[in-house]
């Protein structure tokens, strides 16, 4: 039996491809969604199940072994968001699987909009709870694929994200005769019913506050409160000594007012950031600071570090700007879940030094190093400039794999 995951594109026949047409006119099965399963043309098999969980589709398979050719048929592209890749994972082995990708929501939007989509973030919220305007992508344009009441969920989380004014286009029933595309601010459009199969393009009316793709933001672009923040230079290190890739899991173990935290979100935009923070005006300062800056993939869990790492996603890397006297359960947590793991943590004590450092060794982590970060600023003083001194800060970085480059 040979299965063929065919993408039906957003659903109207107009947007099948060619190899789509011919294996629905060769196949001895078809299963998908009920709405999929709809206006076949003439000539198509009788034999047709509504089914769209993985377990269900291959039960429907096993209960009918003389099938030869089967289609499961697929919304939008197999290769955007669809059930395909967890239907390949179930399947292959038992059968031959075939995939045909087909015409994505985002592609018909962007050819409705006459505009190119290869720089739009692209979120699922199907089936999910989402927090839309913690997703935005800090001046990239974000797509959403959204569920029942999605248009209006979406609109009210930007209005209490005090992101009324975001520019927001709806394309509702793509490719079907009564296709509809409407854009508004999310205000207008929180007032207007759209039917569950939409999809919205959400574009921040405001420049991104920091637009460039280097480190070390000023320190003036975040909002602050009383908590002391990781200066601009201090961070800039930080990132250097912690060398991260696009799609790394990283954790901020005592994340202040999450500057580092923003840092660290935006140098890692296909993976995740998690913040965690024993203060309530802290959370709140980073929540703040997530949303200036679009960060949706920075994630903030409100308690002490030892209520949460153990359930936090295996790091790639950690950076400890404050351990509340948990370091060690942090470290060892963190190594004993990937020993590979690089570490940077900031001291500005003699005694946190002292205790870093063969802690880091003991937890089997090589490379260990230390450097001294003394940071002045000239500042105006009639006609001439005087340097003012940061506090000294030392900074320890350990890595559990080299991977060649030190």
């Amino acid at each position: 039996m040979t299965v063929h995951l065919i993408g039906m594109g957003p659903g109207a026949s107009a947007f099948w491809t060619e190899s789509a047409r011919r294996l629905l006119g060769q196949a001895d099965g078809l299963i998908g969604a009920a709405r999929l399963l709809e206006g076949l043309p003439e000539g198509t098999t009788a034999q047709r199940f509504a089914a769209t969980k993985p377990e269900a589709i291959e039960a429907i398979l096993q209960a009918h072994p003389a099938w030869e050719q089967v289609c499961v048929l697929l919304s939008g592209d197999t290769g955007l968001f669809s059930g395909a890749k967890r239907l390949r994972e179930r399947l292959d082995g038992r059968y031959a699987v075939e995939v045909l990708p087909g015409i994505s929501s985002a592609q018909l939007l962007a050819a409705r909009l006459g505009r190119p989509w290869q720089d739009w973030q692209i979120v699922s919220a199907h089936g999910v709870d989402c927090a839309y305007s913690d997703r935005l992508a800090a001046g990239r344009p974000t797509l959403f694929l959204l569920g029942v009441d999605g248009v209006l969920q979406l609109c009210c989380d930007l209005i209490r994200a005090g992101r009324a004014d975001a520019r927001v286009t709806v394309g509702e029933h793509l490719s079907y005769p009564d296709e509809r595309i409407r854009s508004g601010r999310a205000d207008e459009l929180a007032e207007i019913p759209f039917d569950s199969l939409s999809v919205a393009l959400v574009e921040p009316a405001e420049q991104p506050v920091w637009p460039y793709r280097t480190g070390g933001i000023p320190d003036h672009c975040f909002i602050r409160g009383k908590i002391p923040m990781t200066k601009q230079l201090v961070r800039a290190a930080i990132l250097a000594k912690l060398p991260l890739r696009e799609e790394d899991t990283v954790w901020d173990i005592g994340a202040g007012t999450g500057s580092v935290s923003v840092e660290l979100a935006r140098a890692v935009p296909r993976g995740s950031v998690h913040a965690v923070e024993r203060t309530e005006e802290g959370c709140a300062l980073i929540r703040q600071n997530r949303a200036r800056f679009g960060c949706g993939n920075l994630h903030v869990y409100a308690g002490h570090a030892s209520a949460w790492v153990a359930s936090l996603p295996t790091p790639d890397a950690v950076f400890v700007g404050g351990s509340g006297g948990e370091l060690e359960m942090i470290l060892r947590t963190a190594t004993g879940r990937n020993p590979r793991v690089r570490v940077a943590l900031t001291a500005v004590t003699l005694e946190t030094l002292a205790q870093a450092v063969p802690l880091l060794e003991a937890c089997g982590l090589a490379a260990v190093e230390v450097d001294q970060l003394s940071v002045s600023h000239a500042e105006p003083r009639g006609t001439h400039r005087l340097l003012r001194a940061e506090n000294p800060i030392f900074l320890i970085s350990a890595r559990g794999d080299t991977d060649g480059l030190y």
